[in-house]
């Protein structure tokens, strides 16, 4: 597409009882942990139209971060793991800016209303998403697209246009399980649920205190995020690389040195990671996790 988007769906502003029911429960168990603010706008997130209530439509738009080659795991324990898409460029400014354009061309051109999110505001973002036709609830619980795999950014401009939404996408995963059996703590419990409190995405990045030891030695080498899950996927076969230059890993941030980390002070962590989502955590959180890598390679 002209703006760089990858994929385009359009969902009614509604959310199904399925997704709802998945989100009582969730906040009933109380898995969100740290992130209380999934409980605080729980209301929200069920209904769009609490969040906007003139919205009519709801247009999702998605955009490739899939890297050249699957991330495969290194038994060096010298080099420290990143999450894919943290790799280079924070990816909330890069879809957020390209919404914008997509926003103003379509108040130019229809006099409409339209409101913005990117993964900051209390949308169900995979809910739509699914409904949209971009792509299905993976049993890892994120969006798998049958071009893109599960290497998808996901952005919404919500309208007050009636816009014909597309089909819901079809669930493809069958009887492939191979994101559960590929995370190393165990906490995909079943097809599509995600107890966020085992997970080493949750613990490294989210997650505010001491990491429970039970999970240290999963943790191995990463000291941000976690792709098993994600790189199990067998639709990411179909994924081409990403064209997005903030998005492609740049070349220090792919196998860093977990040594040359272990020793950045709060001022060099904010230089090395600048432009990065990772400075979201903050140093003292990241060189948490970095000391624990550090105790896995020394034993």
């Amino acid at each position: 597409m002209a703006l760089g988007f990858d994929a385009v769906g359009f969902a009614p502003p509604r959310i199904d009882e399925r997704d709802r029911d998945r989100l009582r429960e969730y906040i009933s168990n109380r898995e969100y942990g740290d992130m209380s603010w999934m409980a605080k706008n729980a209301h929200v997130r069920m209904d769009p139209k609490v969040l906007w209530p003139d919205v009519k439509s709801v247009v999702v738009l998605g955009l490739n971060y899939a890297p050249a080659v699957r991330p495969a795991g290194t038994e060096n324990p010298e080099i420290a793991r990143i999450s894919v898409y943290a790799q280079n460029r924070d990816y909330h400014d890069i879809v957020k800016k390209r919404l914008k354009q997509l926003a103003s061309w379509m108040v130019k051109r229809w006099e409409c209303q339209v409101k913005i999110f990117v993964d900051t505001a209390p949308v169900l973002e995979k809910a739509l998403a699914s409904q949209s036709g971009i792509g299905w609830f993976g049993k890892h619980g994120n969006i798998v697209s049958r071009k893109f795999g599960s290497w998808l950014f996901l952005g919404e401009v919500f309208t007050d246009l009636e816009l014909e939404p597309d089909e819901p996408a079809k669930d493809r995963c069958g009887s492939c399980d191979r994101c559960m059996s590929a995370c190393p703590t165990g906490a995909i419990t079943s097809p599509g649920k995600l107890d966020p409190r085992r997970c080493i995405s949750y613990l490294t990045i989210e997650h505010k205190g001491e990491i429970p030891e039970a999970f240290h030695v999963a943790i191995g080498n990463r000291v941000y995020g976690c792709d098993e899950c994600l790189s199990a996927c067998p639709w990411n076969r179909f994924a081409p690389q990403t064209t997005e230059p903030g998005l492609i890993p740049r070349p220090g941030l792919i196998a860093p040195r977990l040594g040359d980390l272990i020793e950045l002070d709060d001022p060099g962590f904010r230089r090395f990671f600048s432009g990065s989502p990772i400075k979201r955590i903050g140093s003292q959180r990241f060189l948490r996790n970095a000391g624990i890598c550090e105790k896995n390679s020394r034993s």
